[in-house]
């Protein structure tokens, strides 16, 4: 009989993955495409940017990524939707979204993982983005991950009650709150000394709410890994989710100035995109593998991205 050295039963964040990734599983068919951009010329763009920049104010290689994912979603809106689909019925919609609210995973103080939810890509330009971001990092190092989940769960049970499903209501009340699977919360000073920190200096239910799309940068776990992502999980009623993975130098086949064929060093990028089948096919990805490939291939508008007219100004001199 086998004998377990260790059991250890699931706490909220757990409880929260298992049951939004079964969900969509067991519902969402899943198409995957690998897309392997070539960055070499953008990351020298963006190394000009950054090289008299103050450390807080350089933009990462996953800002521009999420500011480029956006730009490819103006172009494929069916990607950032979402999916209501009945099945006895065999009829659904698909909703397009105005705005590109982005779901990224982050790592929590306590080395969890939690989903945040990053508003406004839809408008936000490099500079904002960085922003936002390092705002979103300075309040999650104020949040407790279970106080901030178990808000957004109830609001979750909330609206599945509204749908009329009591009984999955009912089995979540019971697997969290009763029994030797029941969350511990915070009580008595310790909540009252949480809850005295403002809204704006923590993360709360409303920060970690679904996004119009999750984009995850597992290359920036261990940048070292020379795989990539070849599957994703898609979270209903989202339709689309994108992994990037760590940025790798290969040889490639480049055209050289007197014309020839020459074989160069490239830095790619492994980039992979699932999409519910039931809302889109392959062609409606092609228009957002297009305009990405525009920008990959024209880099210099990334300083059109930039905060003031005088950055980027400066920015055009020393590239020219």
């Amino acid at each position: 009989m086998l004998t377990m050295n260790h059991t250890e039963h699931f706490d909220l964040q757990r409880k929260v993955v298992a049951n939004m990734t079964t969900e969509g599983w067991q519902n969402a068919p899943h198409v995957t495409y690998q897309y392997e951009p070539d960055l070499t010329e953008t990351l020298k763009v963006l190394h000009r940017i950054n090289a008299s920049r103050a450390a807080e104010d350089k933009i990462t290689v996953n800002t521009l990524l999420l500011k480029i994912i956006a730009e490819g979603l103006k172009k494929a809106p069916v990607m950032n939707a979402r999916l209501s689909y009945h099945k006895g019925l065999v009829c659904g919609k698909v909703e397009c979204a105005k705005e590109i609210d982005i779901s990224m995973p982050m790592i929590m103080p306590d080395r969890r993982m939690m989903t945040v939810k990053v508003r406004g890509f839809e408008h936000m330009n490099l500079d904002e983005i960085t922003e936002k971001i390092n705002d979103t990092r300075r309040r999650a190092e104020n949040t407790i991950l279970d106080e901030a989940m178990l808000e957004a769960s109830l609001y979750n049970s909330f609206q599945q009650l509204q749908k009329g499903k009591l009984l999955t209501v009912l089995g979540r009340l019971l697997g969290s709150f009763f029994g030797k699977h029941k969350i511990k919360r915070l009580k008595g000073e310790d909540k009252r000394r949480y809850e005295s920190i403002p809204v704006c200096d923590r993360l709360t239910g409303f920060d970690i709410e679904q996004g119009t799309i999750t984009v995850s940068n597992l290359g920036s776990l261990d940048r070292s890994l020379p795989g990539f992502v070849s599957l994703l999980d898609i979270i209903p009623p989202q339709v689309c989710a994108i992994g990037l993975g760590a940025i790798q130098e290969r040889a490639a086949v480049q055209t050289g100035k007197t014309g020839a064929k020459v074989i160069e060093s490239r830095k790619i990028m492994p980039i992979c995109i699932a999409f519910d089948h039931r809302a889109m096919d392959f062609g409606d990805l092609i228009p957002f593998l297009k305009r990405c490939e525009e920008i990959f291939a024209a880099p210099q508008v990334l300083y059109d991205w930039l905060n003031e007219p005088k950055a980027r100004e400066t920015a055009y001199l020393k590239e020219a």
